[in-house]
């Protein structure tokens, strides 16, 4: 009696203690699914929102994510929610910037893919063709450091101006111009200004996001920026960025429905380098 008990208890022993190794084991491997989660995006008011709202959501949640857009109207506010942890990631963003702004803070932020972005554009005035250009022709531009060295580089592009070959080329001014042979006059204004501005000038260069806020066609500007330096990122936290939430986001960002989208929502836009390969 006494030997059979204990055959009982043994192997009622064993199979407990396997049980309960089993569920300790699974409950230290989460599942794919229990790694989707309630995720927060930030983004810019207008384009980058409607890219979230439109393009990304609908994707992620189709992977198992709840996604939450928290919009910003600054350019600060987003990386600091970011490195804080109030935001899984953030779309509002060129790499020059993200680089420089990172380095000053002290923060550990990752671009990982890059987003449709509006270009900036030379857009026609009181002169409606670039050939029309002519002496003293005005020009208004942004006068914030970034956004006028870009609208400087148009203007050298187009062989309007020339600028010397020691300028850093992410901080061109107006110092760095070594000729100007149609003696254009360059008038530097708040880049929001610039679309109210088009009436007095010849020509102005602006940024994507206020053309198209004032309702002006991308595809109307005359010239538009031929870098793809400025085409915008999503950033994540570096210790974030071999996430699987990462990776999901930037397989949307690069998916044939995104780019569909994409290529009916924002026409005129510098799309990522990624989708020309």
């Amino acid at each position: 009696m006494k030997k059979n008990f204990m055959k009982w208890f043994s192997f009622t022993f064993g199979v407990t203690a396997l049980f309960l190794t089993s569920t300790t084991v699974q409950a230290q491997t989460p599942s794919p699914a229990a790694k989707k989660q309630n995720i927060t995006i930030g983004a810019t008011v207008g384009d980058f929102a409607d890219l979230v709202k439109h393009g990304l959501r609908p994707q992620l949640e189709k992977k198992g994510y709840k996604v939450k857009l928290v919009e910003f109207t600054d350019y600060v506010t987003p990386n600091l929610a970011l490195a804080e942890g109030r935001l899984d990631a953030n779309i509002f963003q060129h790499k020059p910037y993200l680089d420089q702004f990172a380095k000053e803070k002290g923060l550990k932020l990752s671009a990982v893919a890059q987003v449709p972005t509006a270009p900036l554009g030379l857009y026609a005035g009181k002169l409606k063709s670039l050939d029309e250009v002519k002496e003293e022709s005005k020009i208004a531009i942004p006068n914030d450091a970034t956004n006028l060295s870009r609208a400087l580089t148009i203007l050298s592009d187009l062989g309007w101006v020339e600028i010397s070959k020691n300028a850093n080329p992410l901080l061109v001014g107006t110092k760095d111009i070594t000729k100007n042979p149609k003696k254009l006059k360059i008038v530097l204004l708040e880049a929001a200004q610039l679309p109210r501005a088009l009436a007095d000038v010849d020509y102005a260069v602006i940024n994507g996001n206020y053309a198209t806020s004032a309702g002006m066609a991308l595809t109307s500007a005359l010239t538009q920026e031929k870098s793809d330096l400025y085409v915008n990122w999503a950033v994540v936290t570096e210790k974030n960025k071999d996430s699987v939430f990462t990776k999901d986001l930037v397989e949307v960002l690069n998916s044939e429905e995104l780019k569909k989208y994409a290529n009916t929502k924002f026409k005129g836009y510098k799309f990522p380098t990624s989708w020309k390969k």
